[in-house]
């Protein structure tokens, strides 16, 4: 069987899961499909019952179109995203090195040691390569779709350009993978502990988690990440944690000023001008 018939089942083989998902043929501690919707209806009661900006509608501006970002990156990218591994695992196993073999710590036990480490590598992964997002301008150009977001809310956590998956997710997974050899249902928990905390990131509501803001991302942090205005020295960013802030602290990226209300502007240089549909936003990153 060709790579092209290989990844071609797979895909077809995905878009089967996620319709056996929103018609409830997949078991609840698997079903990404609702449990992505849960997760978004808790979050956005706290953003309703609590809300940090008080002048901010629930329903905020561009809610509708972040809430679209969220189920078209969510879904999407677990498609391509099964799919492209499956020719990785393909190869190296067809090359006498099976993956689940040469995972460095596949034989972690017991279960919640392995989800432990996945998530800590995971989270580095993704805080690095969010600082390369930053850095460089052709990743910048995709990454803009994530700051252009203007007000901020639980959905706006979804919304970035599929490029993102292109460029590194894959990549970090495959790298997961052959470090440790997580089974999806170490994913499916992993995943979801991530979405929460990032909806909450990026929700109307005003969390700080007390004395464990230096081991967990929060709003107040992720907010000053999306400011239009940063300090002269840190033009290229502050505050680059997913999950964990520890990275931010470790490394010295972290800006926590005392503004309390939140009111300051959000995006970047010349937002005014930038695409405001999905379709438009979809194509400005190959534009210089």
């Amino acid at each position: 069987m060709s790579y092209l018939e290989i990844f071609g089942n797979k895909f077809t083989g995905m878009v089967s899961w996620i319709i056996d998902m929103v018609t409830f043929n997949v078991d609840w501690n698997q079903n990404w499909f609702y449990g992505l919707i849960i997760v978004s209806i808790v979050v956005w009661g706290l953003e309703i019952a609590f809300p940090w900006r008080k002048n901010q509608k629930f329903i905020r501006k561009d809610f509708w179109l972040d809430a679209f970002y969220m189920f078209f990156n969510f879904f999407i990218f677990a498609i391509i995203l099964e799919s492209v591994y499956i020719l990785f695992e393909t190869y190296f196993t067809a090359h006498g090195f099976p993956m689940n073999k040469i995972a460095l710590f596949s034989e972690l036990s017991p279960t919640w040691l392995i989800i432990v480490v996945f998530f800590v590598l995971s989270d580095f992964v993704q805080w690095f390569t969010h600082l390369l997002l930053h850095r460089y301008t052709f990743l910048w150009r995709f990454h803009k779709v994530h700051h252009s977001v203007q007000e901020m809310g639980f959905s706006a956590h979804l919304r970035y350009h599929w490029m993102e998956n292109i460029l590194y997710k894959p990549l970090k997974t495959l790298a997961l993978m052959l470090v440790i050899g997580a089974q999806p249902e170490h994913a499916f928990f992993v995943h979801f502990f991530s979405i929460t905390i990032g909806h909450l990131n990026h929700a109307n509501v005003r969390i700080t988690w007390g004395p464990l803001k230096y081991v967990f991302n929060n709003s107040v942090m992720h907010l000053y990440h999306h400011a239009k205005e940063l300090p002269a020295d840190r033009v290229k960013g502050v505050n680059f944690a997913i999950s964990l802030s520890i990275w931010d602290y470790i490394f010295k990226k972290n800006y926590i000023p005392q503004d309390k209300d939140g009111g300051f502007d959000l995006g970047f240089e010349g937002i005014e001008n930038y695409p405001k549909g999905f379709f438009g936003q979809l194509v400005s990153g190959f534009k210089k």
